[in-house]
């Protein structure tokens, strides 16, 4: 159970807004999220089934050729060193990169309209998309998202470039569920449609609190079989441990049921904190046992640096 944004009586299921308290991801300057660029690469290289090389020599991070310097060829391509030691001016070719298709598994639920600290769960979580997907666009590569939680089945077909990164700032302007609309299996269904979807090996990142989704195990596994899968898991402090703070109501957004208890109650807190800490530690284990590499943020910290750890 956890406090949240009041529900909203009148919008229909699957209606969308954005969280009162809505703050944004806050500073994201350019310099740090390209340095994640190589860890996330690594990750590609290190677990994306098959070869991502494409035909041919061109701009690339892997020598494929050096050879003698003919008119035309680009200057910013000559090697100084091999230059200097055979006496006439040298290139190097790289191989080039083909362009990877990632997608966006975005949590729209009214779950992550929750926070008691900096942020909300959902301004992290979009700060994490936004991350995800410029370095997604680099090197003509493209991004594609499927929102879940939020009653309506819908996809953003891969896009390149500016129209990708507008797709996908006008989905999350829109804002998540309200309270009371949940569907356990709205993860799981989302991931099963993309196993039909993303055919060709690629990136796949699942940004959720994982809370209250069932059935998410199966497609996740299958979907890792051919891409490289990342777990973004963003949660509150306040879901962990219920404060001392005598008699409390509480709205569970996904169901919109209010219970009053007494958070005096020290038993009662223990089993809130162990209950949580099962929860988490469940899928923590079903993430690793499927290869899937996962990072936890929070909203009481640095989410920026945390992703940064987490990719390490």
């Amino acid at each position: 159970m956890s406090a949240t944004r009041s529900s909203v009586p009148g919008h229909a299921a699957g209606a969308v807004r954005p969280p009162d308290a809505r703050q944004g991801p806050g500073p994201m300057p350019a310099a740090l999220v390209e340095a994640l660029d190589p860890a996330i690469n690594r990750l590609i290289a290190r677990t994306l089934p098959g070869t991502r090389r494409a035909t041919g020599v061109g701009s690339g991070t892997e020598l494929a050729q050096l050879r003698p310097y003919e008119p035309g060829d680009d200057v910013r391509h000559v090697d100084p060193a091999a230059s200097a030691r055979t006496g006439t001016l040298h290139v190097r070719l790289h191989v080039p990169e083909r362009a990877l298709t990632s997608w966006i598994v975005m949590d729209l639920s009214a779950s992550m309209a929750f926070g008691t600290a900096e942020r909300l769960k959902a301004d992290v979580a979009e700060g994490a998309a936004l991350v995800f997907a410029r370095l997604g666009l680099r090197r003509a590569g493209s991004v594609g998202v499927l929102p879940f939680g939020a009653g309506e089945h819908r996809i953003l077909p891969p896009r390149a470039s500016k129209p990708g990164m507008v797709a996908l700032r006008g989905m999350l302007a829109e804002g998540v569920a309200v309270d009371g609309r949940h569907d356990p299996l709205a993860l799981s269904e989302a991931l099963r449609r993309l196993n039909g979807l993303a055919t060709q090996p690629g990136l796949v990142v699942v940004i959720s609190d994982f809370r209250d989704h069932r059935g998410w195990e199966q497609p996740l596994g299958a979907l890792r079989l051919r891409h490289t899968t990342i777990a973004i898991e963003v949660g509150d402090p306040r879901e962990a441990e219920l404060p001392a703070a005598g008699r409390l109501a509480l709205v569970d957004p996904e169901t919109g049921e209010l219970i009053q208890v007494n958070s005096s109650n020290t038993r009662l807190r223990e089993r809130f904190a162990r209950l949580e800490r099962e929860r988490r530690e469940r899928v923590a284990k079903e993430l690793r046992r499927l290869g899937v590499h996962h990072v936890r943020l929070s909203t009481d910290h640095d989410w920026l640096l945390e992703l940064g750890r987490g990719l390490r």
